[in-house]
């Protein structure tokens, strides 16, 4: 069992909701890792941040990734750090793995650069979030088999961008 599309990308890049409609159009159930290590923990991501540290997180978050990896077959968004686990990076091997990538403006417009996001809460938010895209961009490039840009893009459109990267990336390998 492998699931049939990983939506990866930094926050704002729409991973939730392009990764909802995606699963409705392909038919299939949406999984998001985040909302495992919720689940699993019992506690908000921004309390285990604080609480635990971000190591802890990511030691979470990467178990929650390996999960669901080997049980879900449907459509799985990850958090937008799971890619800087290296073991995470070589289990989306062969994976269809398609990165929603969004430019800095457009991402911090859509989070608000607000305190719900642990990485993003400091003196000059706007300022971590653009250094966080350009330390993560060549990561998620690495790992993504599709790249959709979603600046100034409705959700309809990129899920039917996505569809149809998918599938022109399935009919090349068979």
């Amino acid at each position: 069992m492998a699931p049939r599309a990983v939506v990866i990308g930094p926050p704002g890049a729409g991973k939730t909701t392009i990764g909802r409609l995606l699963a409705q159009r392909l038919d299939v159930a949406f999984r998001d890792t985040d909302d495992d290590v919720v689940r699993t923990s019992g506690r908000a991501i921004a309390d285990i941040f604080t609480t635990d540290g971000e190591p802890a997180f990511r030691a979470m978050e990467e178990a929650a990734v390996e999960t669901a990896l080997r049980e879900h077959d449907g459509v799985l968004a990850l958090g937008g750090g799971a890619v800087l686990s290296e073991r995470t990076r070589e289990r989306l091997a062969g994976h269809p793995v398609v990165f929603l990538s969004v430019g800095l403006a457009e991402g911090a417009k859509r989070v608000g650069l607000s305190t719900a996001r642990p990485l993003l809460a400091g003196v000059n938010p706007r300022a971590t979030f653009k250094a966080l895209l350009d330390a993560r961009m060549p990561i998620y490039r690495s790992v993504a088999a599709v790249e959709i840009d979603t600046d100034h893009v409705e959700p309809d459109e990129v899920v039917a961008q996505v569809v149809a990267a998918l599938s022109a990336r399935s009919a090349a390998s068979s």
